[in-house]
């Protein structure tokens, strides 16, 4: 009985794996599942900081139309800053994070009012409680006029003409509502803003202009004449 006993003992056993193998060897499998892992973590990762980076920090944007020339000109391509504007629960926010206030002079991309899901820019020219009027194109703010070196005129303001009941050339005056904003564009002849859509909610700001990082110019097409059309001179432009 004990011969049978020690000689089933010793019967060899057939192994699928190793489960303890000898230190400095490799499981293929268990290798090739850890590399599979890392590029999928390192992907995740990415991804997720591109969308917190595109959500929460800054976000491209380029200029459709005329309305701020000769500041910003159609094929501009621009970085926003979308975390300057963000809005603060406390006081300890306002003191650690760069966060700055809605300043006269700012050049802000914003929900279309009338239209949400559009983006657009401006200046803003009036602040919450501040009362605005339009005489002969140039702008007043609680009765003085407003110092603007940056604005262009398709047809300079005739000081001599007759009088012109056009938003354009007469406007207001209108105050401001509390958490509003309002907004002109530079090119004053040909732009669509508050002298026609009203005024912008503060929550439908959505960050600040910084810089042209890449600017195409007008009737750029296929690649050739894209390159052809860069704005060499406009890249990191910066934005005031």
């Amino acid at each position: 009985m004990n011969v049978e006993r020690r000689t089933r003992n010793l019967e060899p056993r057939t192994r699928t794996s190793n489960p303890n193998p000898e230190p400095g060897t490799a499981n293929p499998e268990r290798y090739r599942k850890s590399t599979v892992r890392e590029y999928f973590e390192s992907i995740c990762v990415a991804v997720i900081l591109a969308l917190f980076v595109r959500t929460f920090i800054v976000q491209a944007f380029k200029i459709p139309t005329g309305s701020m020339e000769n500041n910003l000109l159609i094929g501009d391509h621009l970085l926003v800053n979308k975390f300057v504007f963000a809005p603060t629960l406390t006081r300890a926010e306002d003191a650690l994070l760069p966060i700055d206030p809605i300043r006269r002079g700012d050049i802000v991309v914003f929900k279309y009012p009338e239209d949400p899901e559009r983006d657009f820019i401006k200046r803003v020219i009036g602040l919450p409680g501040e009362t605005l009027e339009l005489r002969n194109k140039r702008v007043y703010i609680d009765g003085h006029a407003l110092d603007e070196p940056y604005v262009h005129y398709l047809v300079p303001p005739d000081e001599n003409g007759a009088p012109d009941f056009d938003v354009r050339v007469q406007y207001g005056p209108v105050t401001v509502p509390a958490g509003h904003y309002f907004m002109m564009g530079d090119n004053r002849d040909n732009s669509q803003d508050s002298r026609y859509w009203g005024f912008l909610p503060r929550e439908y700001v959505k960050g600040k202009a910084l810089f042209v990082y890449f600017s195409f110019g007008e009737g750029a097409g296929d690649t050739a004449a894209n390159i052809l059309n860069v704005r060499w001179k406009r890249i990191l432009h910066q934005i005031h």
